[in-house]
This record gives structure tokens, C-alpha cells and sequence, in this order.
């Protein structure tokens, strides 16, 4: 049965971040993340959008008014 654990490899040494694994032998595959570079934090509202957009409704309340739905004729 396949397992995963999660760990960081530092100087040569494994250091486990959750739990060890209870085994004294095992075949092990491991798979490298490289270090993401951190991500740019976005501005609400976008200043390029600013006073151009406009909402026309939300996902609670339709955008137009039940009447107009031809579904319910």
C-alpha cells in the first residue's frame, strides 16, 4: 500500500513535517518541489477597472426580474 508523508530535505537530512512513518526499511520515491516564487498581490478594485465596470447582479438574486423569465410562462 502506497503511503504519503510529508517532509523537507535539508543538508542531507530528511525532517519529517507530519507524522513519521512506523517502518525501520522501506522503498521510498520522492518527489522534489522547487520553491515557488511568492505570488503578486493583487489590488481590489483594479485600479485599470475603476469606474468602468458595472454590476449587474450577484449570484444570490437574478439580473432580471422573475417576470421575465420564460421558463416560468
Amino acid at each position: 500500500m502506497l503511503k504519503s508523508y510529508e517532509a523537507t530535505y535539508e543538508n542531507g537530512q530528511i525532517k519529517w513535517i507530519s507524522e513519521q512513518p512506523e517502518i525501520t526499511s522501506a522503498r521510498i520515491i520522492v518527489t522534489v518541489l522547487e520553491e515557488t516564487k511568492p505570488q503578486i498581490k493583487r489590488h481590489f478594485p483594479i485600479p485599470d477597472m475603476a469606474g468602468k465596470v458595472k454590476i449587474l447582479g450577484d449570484i444570490v438574486s437574478p439580473i432580471v426580474d422573475e417576470e421575465d423569465w420564460e421558463c416560468l410562462k
